[in-house]
């Protein structure tokens, strides 16, 4: 029988799940100051409190026919418009906060989307651990330990 969510049976609950939904504060900090783990905090922020908030905003009638990528084009649209038009003063400190908001509309944008590929990226090349890890792997594998280590060093060189 799995276990019950002990962020959810936490009586601080509401407090937690504030603390939760401010991109601010860490997990960390959060564990800390309501004794709870951070493993608790994850799971129960990725399974219960952001499936529990995009229920909650799908409900809200302010909300439900709201196309959030049309929204987001149109505000990125302005954003770079508005940053078109500072470009043309010298005014650096405008320059540069309306090219950082616009960035991040472009990178959320993006992310709705798809066409941002936010998964984890191993490169074996850059870790020499874990080139040996796999050469020792191999050692009963003679043919293939040798195979894949001119592989290896083929990519190393710039050979694909």
């Amino acid at each position: 029988m799995p276990r019950r969510c002990t962020v959810c049976t936490n009586p601080e609950r509401a407090d937690l799940d504030l603390a939760l939904s401010d991109p601010s504060r860490a997990i960390s900090q959060i564990a800390a100051k309501y004794r709870v783990s951070e493993d608790a905090l994850s799971r129960h922020k990725a399974n219960h409190l952001i499936p529990e908030m995009r229920e909650k905003l799908t409900e809200d009638p302010d909300l439900r026919d709201v196309d959030v990528l049309a929204e987001m084009k149109g505000l990125y649209a302005r954003m770079k418009g508005h940053l078109e038009r500072v470009e043309e003063t010298d005014n650096w400190q405008a320059i540069k906060a309306f090219h950082s908001e616009a960035r991040t509309d472009l990178e959320l944008l993006a992310r709705l989307i798809g066409q941002l590929d936010e998964r984890p990226q191993v490169n074996v090349l850059i870790s020499p651990t874990v080139q040996t890890a796999i050469i020792a792997a191999l050692e009963p594998y003679p043919e293939a330990r040798l195979a894949v280590a001119g592989a290896l060093e083929g990519l190393e060189n710039g050979a694909a």
